[in-house]
């Protein structure tokens, strides 16, 4: 397995409903701030709503850290749109339900499942850069849990704000963090 952390968002181009409206985004929309990549397996299924609906509720706490969520599924924006009207928890969505029918978000970030056309619940933080810095992907019976997914935003904006800081298991934001050093080894 090749490791993805750290590695380069890729170059892509496809179609997207958001807020009434059909838009194209491309990686050069995502440049320049902290993105959250949420892909999940289908419009008009189970799990996923409860899981978009979750990343709605919460979704003004990423835009006031300066982060766009980005929801992806191999359905068609019309799909989207489609979904959006008839379910009032999808109604609630604000980000962008960017639209991958091809397949080229999925497999680039490794959670395509070729013999379903659909993807796993991968969940990509990306840097202003387009560097991949938080992974997590689970099997498709599993939900995710967008407080959980805030908190390791928080802690990699930290990070990168004070590179010589790390931040410890179940860190919260404001809570104390740690300076690695020589004095630390084995007393922790």
């Amino acid at each position: 397995m090749q490791a993805i952390i750290n590695s380069q968002m890729p170059e892509f181009k496809v179609q997207a409903y958001q807020n009434g409206a059909f838009k194209t985004v491309t990686d050069k929309d995502v440049l320049g701030k902290w993105a959250v990549f949420f892909f999940y397996p289908a419009d008009f299924t189970f799990v996923c709503p409860t899981e978009l609906g979750d990343m709605a509720d919460k979704y003004e706490q990423f835009k006031n850290l300066g982060v766009e969520v980005y929801s992806v599924s191999a359905d068609s924006h019309f799909v989207h749109k489609a979904w959006h009207d008839a379910s009032d928890t999808i109604k609630k969505i604000r980000y962008p339900m960017l639209a991958d029918p091809t397949g080229i978000l999925t497999r680039a970030f490794g959670v395509h499942i070729e013999e379903d056309g659909m993807a796993y619940r991968g969940t990509f933080v990306v840097n202003p850069e387009g560097k991949v810095k938080v992974v997590e992907i689970h099997d498709n019976n599993i939900g995710r849990n967008a407080d959980e997914l805030l908190r390791k935003v928080e802690a990699a904006l930290f990070v990168a704000a004070h590179p010589d800081e790390v931040c410890p298991a179940k860190w919260q934001k404001g809570a104390s963090t740690l300076k690695p050093s020589i004095d630390l080894v084995g007393k922790i």
